[in-house]
């Protein structure tokens, strides 16, 4: 097993539903609920008072082909979820994952591994949450939106359904190096935005509905059309 526990340690009060596979060296805090048909992989750390959904797996390790640009590490640290995370239906989270305390998961979200999201921030139903992303604490995304790999969300950030983001500034042709997009504290992102690679938004600026975010938003600046011009400045 390499060195990891075999054992699986349980919590008081713990409630597992039908149908569960736990592997070796899960832990388990206390007051946990666990639904229908769920799997928890290998070395997962559940802490206390978390929910999770029926039909979720937990501690998923990627995979990879020789196409791919960006291939997983060999070796990722567990999926370490904090005292009361709740998480949905349907929930694919990997190793390599830290959900720190309060985090809401919707259903059918997928989170890859690498990535950290911050004290009571929501990652809404439906939403993609690709690798090496660092999300801050009190974050909102809604549902389907897809957050690339390489990005940086920061506190306070909210984000409307169905934002897409992107990392690859060339699509592919493996001449460019992966940067999402940086988003300041505060910042709020309208329903359907497009941010292409590298840009930065600043703390407190706005982008509108549609908004194609092609350069930087500077801070306090709200921005909208395609591409994504300014129209006011709230400071």
């Amino acid at each position: 097993m390499g060195g990891r526990s075999t054992e699986i340690l349980y919590g008081s009060n713990v409630t597992i539903g039908e149908h569960v596979i736990i592997e070796p060296g899960v832990v388990i805090g206390d007051d946990v609920t666990i639904g229908n048909l769920v799997v928890i992989k290998q070395g997962t750390n559940i802490g206390n008072g978390v929910h999770i959904g029926d039909l979720c797996v937990l501690g998923k390790r990627p995979a990879s082909n020789p196409k791919m640009s960006q291939k997983p590490p060999v070796d990722l640290p567990p999926l370490m979820i904090g005292d009361r995370v709740k998480i949905g239906c349907s929930v694919v989270i990997y190793c390599g994952v830290n959900l720190s305390e309060d985090v809401f998961v919707g259903d059918m979200a997928s989170i890859r591994e690498r990535v950290s999201i911050g004290n009571s921030s929501i990652i809404g139903r439906n939403v993609i949450v690709e690798p090496k992303t660092e999300i801050g604490s009190r974050v909102t995304v809604q549902t389907s939106s897809y957050i690339t790999s390489d990005m940086v969300i920061e506190d306070h950030v909210f984000i409307g359904p169905c934002c897409s983001s992107s990392n690859d500034k060339y699509m592919g042709l493996g001449n460019y190096p992966h940067q999402g997009p940086i988003i300041r504290r505060h910042a709020r992102i309208g329903n359907n935005a497009t941010l292409l690679p590298g840009i930065t938004i600043g703390e407190q600026a706005v982008v509108g509905a549609g908004t194609v975010v092609t350069k930087d938003v500077p801070p306090g600046e709200t921005v909208a059309g395609n591409p994504g011009k300014p129209i006011k400045s709230t400071k």
